[in-house]
Order: C-alpha cells, then sequence, then structure tokens
C-alpha cells in the first residue's frame, strides 16, 4: 500500500505489478459474475481461478528458484491426504472427481497459486483493495436492492441485500462485503509509511460504508464473524485503540438501526433472534440444529474417514429426525420462487467430520489452525519490530472471519472463490519467506 502511495502516479512499478497480478485480480473482478450456467454450476471466477493457478506455475517455472519452504510445503499440502482419503468413499466416481476437484480447488490449488504469485506487501495490498472495491460495488447494489425492495425475500419483503449473487446465494454478498470491509479496517489501523491521512481516512471511509450493506443483508453469521474478527483486529493493534473505537462503534450502531426506516425493526428483531435459537428457534434454525445432528451421526457410522465426499446429501435423511423440513424457500432478486434443498449441515467443520471423518479434521482443519498460529506468531513479531501491521491484521482478521464463519456455514455458491483468495493471502502472511513480509 505504502508503495503505490508513495510512486509518483504514472509509475511503471504499478502497470508491471497489476500485469502479474492480472490472473488474481481478474478472480476477484469475476465474483460480481452469476454462474455460467444457472444456479449451482460453474462461474467465471472458477474459470479465472484455474488461469490463476497455471500462471502462477508459469511464473515459479521461470523464476528457478525453490518456491515453498519445507514448512510452507507441509500446511498447504497436508489437507491433500484426507481429501484423497475421502474421495475414495465417495457414492461412485464422478462423484469422487467432483468432489476432489472442488476441494483441491478451494484449500489447496488456489490458495498455494496466492502464496506463490505474491512477492511483496506491496503486492497483498493491491488484493486487499482489489477486495474492498468489490465490496463496495455489491454493497452498494445491495444497498439499492433494499431501498428499492428489488432483493431477495425477507420476511415476506423482496429487501434482503443479496447484490448480484441472487436470491440463490443469500450469503454470497454477506461475504464479500465482511471481507472487504476487514481489509478495509486493517488498511487503516496501522498503514505503511508513506500512506498519509487521505489513504487511512480513504479506508475508514470504505469500512463505514460497508456497514450499511452488510446490515441489511440480515445475515447472522456474517454480523458474529465480522463482529469477532474486527475485535481481533483491534486488540492485535493494540488494546487502548481498541477500548476507544469499540465505544465509537456501539455508538455508531445505535445510530445506524434507529435510522435504517422501516427496516429498523427487522434489523433489531434479527439481532434479538440470535439469543433466541435455543429457546425461541424459527425454522432456518431448526433445520440447522438437526442437519448438525445428522452430521454427527454420519461421523459415529465411520469415524476415520466419514461418509465420503459430496456424501452428505445422499446419507442425510436417514441419519435426520422428522424435524428436518424439505428446503428452504427462496424468491427475489429477480427470480422466482424456488424450494431450495438442503444439502449440506451448514456448518464446514461438521461437513468435514462427516464426509471425511477424523482424517480430514486433522489434515484441513489443523491447517487452518497451523495457518492462524503462524499468521499471529509473524504479527507479534512484526508488532515488536516496529514494522507496520497493514498486512498482518488484514490477513489475520480475514482468516479469524473465515474460521468462525465456518460456524455457520460452508462452501459453495459463487462465492467460494473468495474463500480460496482468504486462505491464500493468509498463507502468504504466515508462510512466505521472511524477507517477503518484510516493509
Amino acid at each position: 500500500m505504502y508503495a503505490l502511495a508513495a510512486a509518483p502516479p504514472l509509475s511503471p512499478r504499478i502497470p508491471r505489478r497489476a500485469v502479474r497480478l492480472l490472473p488474481l485480480l481478474a478472480v476477484i473482478a469475476l465474483l460480481a459474475t452469476p454462474p455460467l450456467g444457472g444456479d449451482g454450476s460453474a462461474t467465471a471466477a472458477d474459470a479465472a481461478c484455474g488461469v490463476l493457478v497455471v500462471w502462477a506455475l508459469v511464473q515459479v517455472v521461470r523464476s528457478g528458484e525453490r518456491p515453498l519452504s519445507r514448512r510452507a510445503a507441509l500446511v498447504m499440502g497436508l489437507p491433500v491426504t484426507g481429501i484423497c482419503v475421502a474421495a475414495t468413499g465417495a457414492a461412485d466416481a464422478s462423484t469422487a472427481v467432483a468432489g476432489l476437484g472442488r476441494y483441491l480447488q478451494i484449500f489447496v490449488l488456489v490458495p498455494l497459486a496466492v502464496l506463490l504469485l505474491l512477492r511483496d506487501r506491496d503486492d497483498f495490498r493491491l488484493a486487499a483493495r482489489a477486495v474492498v472495491a468489490l465490496a463496495l460495488f455489491e454493497g452498494g447494489l445491495g444497498v439499492q436492492q433494499y431501498l428499492t425492495s428489488t432483493g431477495a425475500s425477507y420476511m415476506g419483503e423482496d429487501i434482503r441485500a443479496v447484490g448480484t449473487f441472487g436470491a440463490s446465494d443469500i450469503m454470497g454478498m454477506a461475504t464479500v462485503v465482511s471481507c472487504g470491509l476487514l481489509c478495509a479496517v486493517g488498511l487503516a489501523l496501522d498503514p505503511a509509511p508513506g500512506a498519509g491521512r487521505a489513504h487511512r481516512g480513504a479506508a475508514l471511509g470504505c469500512a463505514a460504508l460497508l456497514l450499511l450493506p452488510l446490515a441489511v443483508s440480515f445475515s447472522r453469521g456474517a454480523w458474529i464473524a465480522t463482529a469477532l474478527a474486527s475485535c481481533a483486529m483491534l486488540f492485535l493493534s493494540g488494546a487502548r485503540r481498541a477500548l476507544v473505537v469499540l465505544t465509537s462503534l456501539a455508538a455508531a450502531t445505535v445510530v445506524l438501526v434507529g435510522a435504517s426506516g422501516p427496516g429498523s425493526q427487522m434489523l433489531q428483531e434479527r439481532l434479538s433472534s440470535i439469543t433466541q435459537v435455543e429457546s425461541a428457534p424459527d425454522q432456518s434454525v431448526t433445520d440447522r440444529y438437526t442437519m448438525w445432528a445428522a452430521a454427527e451421526l454420519m461421523w459415529r457410522h465411520s469415524p476415520l474417514t466419514g461418509v465420503g465426499l459430496k456424501g452428505f446429501p445422499a446419507h442425510r435423511d436417514a441419519n435426520s429426525s422428522l424435524a428436518l423440513s424439505s428446503g428452504s424457500d427462496t424468491a427475489g432478486a429477480g427470480a422466482a420462487f424456488k424450494r431450495q434443498p438442503l444439502l449440506s449441515p451448514h456448518n464446514m467443520y461438521l461437513l468435514v467430520l462427516s464426509e471425511q471423518g477424523l482424517i480430514g479434521v486433522v489434515t484441513l482443519v489443523g491447517g487452518w489452525a497451523a495457518l492462524l498460529i503462524a499468521g499471529v506468531r509473524r504479527l507479534l513479531r512484526a508488532r515488536r519490530d516496529g514494522a507496520p501491521l497493514d498486512c498482518a491484521l488484514v490477513a489475520t482478521g480475514l482468516l479469524a472471519w473465515l474460521l468462525v464463519d465456518f460456524f455457520y456455514g460452508d462452501i459453495g455458491g459463487p462465492s467460494t472463490a473468495l474463500t480460496a483468495l482468504v486462505l491464500g493471502l493468509a498463507a502468504w502472511w504466515a508462510l512466505a519467506a521472511r524477507g517477503a513480509a518484510r516493509p
């Protein structure tokens, strides 16, 4: 970020950097495009992910250098074991190939490509800024949907902000906006030398603007994950600053909810429902609890290897109680009413446990834990050395958001490619050579 700010507007460094990172920036930009063949099909962002992986491989071959340290190779390659073992337990060959390709794309190949492609902090900051730009676009469209009642259906009204992701992926816009908000917060908390007050003000302004679309997404999981990740970033940047900022945010939240017009009561009801999931759960919460219990039963039947990749839908009914509904209702945002089947437990940890067993939990979830621990340790070391913390805070905040959100959701939908990018950014900060992370 500071190199981009300090360089003259016509410096040739920026175009060269943008060209080298073009496949990565293309993935971020194409996240705003709808699926190529309708709901549930591949997206342009998925195709761009393939180009990104090939591009990173070409860059590594051209450089002729050792691309990864032993620790990085171990952490990034560890999930392959659990994924491959689970693929052998899939229901049929086509299911095995589809599940293997998807999991390798999201959790291994794309994160590894991002790790290999980013060379320094300036590359990281450019990617973070691109995520903020995408979030502003999606958030602006979402707010328009809320104000004009052209969004997805919620409580009988078409007011739920979903951006370009549509009613079939109601978490898509919330995911993008949350990640963009965290990127903006990280870039503002501890900007690089030479960035100036204008850059910090712009980042803070972007974060403030993204609060409204996040609110009208009505996504409780995204709210919780964003709040916890933001608090973690604030305290990692300094306890005194965290207390001041949190006090200001609490006051701003009260004003935001009170000034949201006709939707203020819906926002308050949605917020209060977070604490009522045990005493008075709605049908969506009941379905989620039922599928969580079904995932646990699947794991008990196959504790070591699970039921196989993509096996949850086939085993769901045999392990579910009568409390499970046949699906969730989706409508609005340009789509007709549709009954969408419940094909996952909406909890990534339970999905891995049920389909990949203990082997998958140890290899896949263990890799995420290793990234978080290594990232926090490098952040504390950078703070002790007086280095700028913007990249560290962004990477740690994004990973923390993802790990919290995985308690309420899992992979699936057009926004899944962003999950791979988040893991790649976190992997770069945690595992890249120390020279690359220096200011």
